[in-house]
């Protein structure tokens, strides 16, 4: 299987070099030429077997140029015990009113970003060595709060690679900031972006597109890669846990095979769903893909419309993660929903680029309203939602995932549609503990107390353990202190790396 650019321009590539390289050389995304199908009786045949199994099952046909031991041992790397700190991996957890909740955060550092994280870096440093790279691989991320510290995490110390991540300074949690400016790693550097998400991805855009600093890297003996969703090889372990959660319902006798389940997701990139829609494409029957949106709604507002318009008022919201107006990874939807017309993607995108908006056509509009379903929620919704979710199932939910748990409400009372549903699960409650807090023990005490007290005072009146990783956050040195404005994120970059 090869890999083709959602932009045209661009020779299609082999798998390792599509996660090599991370972005098109002409600015688009890479997708795999051909998905595979698979069986309803094949899905239900995973119902007894491991996470990693499935995984290896799963991600192989895209992987073509990597023998079966490279990839099992990708994944047993990966998906272990010891970086989960359970068996299960991705545990789905029955909420009492014919719902589940899909846990993805049990890894290093409780958020649903470990679950591609973790794999990426081993995937990656074999696809550099499959094409005959000598570079050493520069990763560059923007990220809106989870990816962050886990890439920073799975790249940690990983020979031959070097990791620089940014983010918005005010536009992240006190632990998720904690968690990255503590981040230890001799390959490690993390700036802080004066402004939102948004600009820090524009600003990592910009560096990877920028053929100057490019050819002062090859000099210098680098080469750029990505971590973020625009990266194939960080989509594709997603697409594995929409497989596991419906292996799981059929291991519990919830679902007969083939029959449909809805996913309720919690997206601001677009990424996360984007890997359900992959799944359903395979053959998963995933009937309806839920996508909740927080008050940056404009994926919402695109899914009503088929109008894309990121200008608007930018929020900044309790759910962080997913505080984004240019969701990079639509594109990749639109190129598959078009039949592959890449002439057509390219001028939505470079529409996009010059007036902030773009229209798809009715036809693509409709396809999309086929398959995605999508309301937002906003911060007092979601408290809400905490609060109620709590009262009623004792379950505990983090501020995005209570958006996704007020949309699938909101869903159930339009639609009135009964299917089995799996809401994603994206982050530990303790990762957000402040607005947990205000939702459960009140706002006096979520004020008076500081993040890393909050975690104490949830763990008492819940009775759920405080995360070991976030355990001793307040105690950890400070690493990283550097800030920078969107403009000079390229100097800093270049001052980094000492080129």
């Amino acid at each position: 299987m090869r890999y083709e650019s959602t932009r045209g321009q661009t020779a299609r590539v082999s798998a390792a070099q599509a996660i090599r390289e991370g972005i098109a050389p002409d600015g688009g995304l890479y997708v795999p030429e051909t998905l595979p199908r698979l069986e309803p009786a094949e899905i239900a045949a995973w119902r007894d077997v491991s996470y990693q199994e499935r995984a290896g099952r799963v991600m192989t046909p895209f992987l073509a140029g990597f023998t079966a031991g490279e990839i099992g041992h990708c994944v047993t790397a990966a998906y272990n015990p010891e970086k989960f700190g359970q068996p299960e991996i991705a545990p789905l957890r029955p909420l009492g009113d014919g719902s589940y909740i899909l846990e993805l955060w049990h890894g290093p550092t409780c958020a649903f970003k470990d679950m591609a994280l973790q794999i990426l870096p081993h995937l990656l440093t074999l696809s550099v060595r499959k094409t005959g790279s000598t570079a050493e691989i520069v990763i560059l991320v923007a990220t809106s709060g989870d990816t962050g510290k886990a890439a920073l995490e799975g790249f940690r110390d990983v020979p031959g690679t070097r990791i620089i991540v940014f983010f918005p300074n005010e536009g992240v949690s006190e632990v998720q900031k904690r968690q990255m400016v503590t981040q230890e790693g001799r390959n490690t550097w993390v700036v802080a972006v004066e402004g939102n998400f948004d600009d820090a991805q524009a600003g990592v855009k910009e560096i990877f597109t920028d053929l100057e600093i490019r050819e002062r890297l090859k000099k210098s003996g680098f080469e750029f890669s990505s971590a973020n969703s625009i990266n194939w090889g960080r989509l594709l372990p997603q697409i594995v846990y929409y497989f596991s959660a419906c292996a799981d319902l059929l291991a519990k006798d919830v679902i007969r095979p083939g029959e449909g389940v809805n996913f309720v997701v919690p997206t601001g990139n677009f990424g996360n769903i984007l890997a359900g829609f992959y799944a359903r494409e395979m053959g998963l029957p995933v009937k309806r893909l839920i996508l909740a949106a927080n008050a940056n709604n404009v994926l919402t507002d695109f899914v009503h419309t088929g109008v894309y318009d990121r200008r608007r008022p930018f929020h900044k919201t309790i759910s962080p993660s997913m505080d984004i107006l240019v969701s990079s990874n639509l594109e990749r939807l639109l190129y598959e929903l078009t039949g592959r017309d890449a002439a057509r993607v390219r001028a939505w995108m470079q529409e996009l680029k010059d007036t902030g908006r773009y229209t798809v056509d009715d036809t693509t509009r409709t396809r999309v309203q086929e398959i995605f379903w999508s309301d937002w929620a906003g911060d007092d919704a979601a408290l809400a939602t905490i609060r109620e979710t709590y009262s009623r199932y004792d379950y505990v939910l983090d501020p995005h995932t209570a958006v996704a748990r007020r949309v699938y409400d909101n869903y159930r009372r339009e639609t009135g549609d009964a299917t089995t549903t799996v809401v994603l699960s994206t982050a530990s409650p303790f990762k957000f503990n402040r607005d947990v807090a205000r939702a459960l023990l009140g706002e006096e005490v979520a004020r008076t107390h500081d993040e890393f007290a909050l975690l104490d005072l949830l763990a008492l009146h819940t009775g759920w353990p405080v995360p070991a990783r976030l355990r001793n956050l307040a105690e950890k040195p400070v690493r990283h202190r550097r800030v920078a404005r969107r403009e000079e994120m390229k100097a800093v970059v270049a001052e980094i790396l000492g080129i």
